[in-house]
C-alpha cells in the first residue's frame, strides 16, 4: 500500500483497509486541529486509487471486509467518481461488506438527495462527521466553517436517504465561559439528528495549533480537570433525546470511558460519571492522547 503523510481514522476503523482517495484536508482551518498540515489537499487520480486496490488485494490474503475511504475531506469527491472507485473495491475486493467516509457538513450539503441514495445503494454504509459542537458561538472560535443549522441538516439529509451517520463532538470546546453553552447546543443537535452514532472526544491543545497560541496569550480558557469536563458532560446527557444513538467516549483522550445507548443508558452514565467524581475514578493527563 502506499500513503502520502500521516493516516488518520475514526477509532472503528481499526480493522479497516484505509484508502486514500483523498489527499489531506479540503479546509483545514479549524483552530483545534494538527491533523493533515504536513500536506496540501487534493483528489487522488482515480487509476492511482484502482492500483492500491489491487495491491491490497495481493496483500491481505485473509479477505477484507471493510474499507475507510481518507483522508479528512473524501466525500467531496464528485459522485460520480465515488461510485467509481466503490465498484472497483467490489470488484477486486468481493469480500468487502462495509464502506465508510469522512464528510464535512457542507459536503453532505452539496450532495443532491439522488445522489446520496446512489452511494448507499452502491456500498456505502456510513459518513463519519465531525460537528465537534452545537453552539454557532464555538463553531465560529473554531473556524468549522459550519453552523449549527447546516449540521443540523447535513445529518437529517444522511438519514433521509439510509445513510447511517457517525457524529463526533469534543468536550471543552468552549473552554470555561462556554462550557454551557457548547453542552446544551451540542445536545441539541444530537437530538434533532438522532444519528445512529455520537461519539465524544476531550480537547486536548496541541502545540503548533491556532488554539495553542491562543492559549498561551490568555485568549482561550481551557476547562481545568477532570471535575469541570465531568461537569460539562452531564449537562450534555441531560438535554439528550436520540433514542437508540450508540454513543461512546471511551476515545483515549476521555478521562472516563462511557458506553450506551441514548435515551436508555442515560440515568447508567449519569451514575457512572458520578461514581468517578466520588472517588476520583479518572484517565490521568499523562495518559490522555489523541
Amino acid at each position: 500500500m502506499r500513503y502520502e503523510g500521516m493516516v488518520y481514522r475514526p477509532p472503528s476503523e481499526a480493522r479497516s483497509l484505509i484508502l486514500q482517495l483523498t489527499i489531506g484536508c479540503a479546509r483545514n482551518e479549524c483552530t483545534f486541529c494538527s491533523m493533515y498540515k504536513d500536506k496540501k489537499f487534493r483528489i487522488r487520480n482515480l487509476e492511482e486509487v484502482v492500483e492500491d486496490i489491487k495491491m491490497a488485494k495481493n496483500h491481505y490474503r485473509l479477505g477484507i471486509e471493510r474499507v475507510f475511504l481518507a483522508d479528512g475531506d473524501a466525500l467531496i469527491v464528485k459522485t460520480k467518481d465515488l461510485l467509481y472507485i466503490m465498484d472497483k473495491i467490489h470488484e477486486i475486493l468481493p469480500t468487502v461488506n462495509r464502506i465508510t467516509i469522512y464528510g464535512a457538513p457542507k459536503d453532505v450539503l452539496a450532495k443532491k438527495p439522488e445522489e446520496l441514495k446512489l452511494l448507499r445503494e452502491a456500498g456505502l454504509n456510513m459518513v463519519y462527521m465531525g460537528a465537534e459542537s452545537g453552539s454557532d458561538k464555538v463553531l465560529k472560535s473554531v473556524r468549522k466553517n459550519a453552523t449549527q443549522a447546516e449540521i443540523i441538516e447535513a445529518g437529517q439529509k444522511l438519514k433521509s436517504t439510509g445513510l447511517k451517520s457517525s457524529i463526533t463532538l469534543i468536550s471543552g470546546l468552549g473552554g470555561v465561559e462556554d462550557l454551557e453553552e457548547h453542552a446544551v447546543q451540542s445536545a441539541k443537535v444530537i437530538s434533532a439528528i438522532k444519528p445512529e452514532y455520537a461519539s465524544l472526544l476531550t480537547l486536548l491543545i496541541e502545540p503548533g495549533t491556532q488554539l495553542y497560541h491562543q492559549w498561551k496569550a490568555g485568549d482561550f480558557h481551557p476547562l481545568e480537570g477532570p471535575e469541570a469536563v465531568f461537569k460539562e458532560m452531564r449537562l450534555f446527557l441531560q438535554n439528550i433525546d436520540s433514542e437508540g444513538t450508540v454513543f461512546r467516549a471511551n476515545h483515549a483522550s476521555n478521562y472516563l470511558p462511557l458506553a450506551g445507548t441514548f435515551n436508555r443508558d442515560i440515568p447508567a452514565l449519569l451514575a457512572q460519571i458520578e461514581h468517578a467524581v466520588q472517588n476520583h475514578l479518572f484517565r490521568p493527563d499523562a495518559f490522555r492522547q489523541l
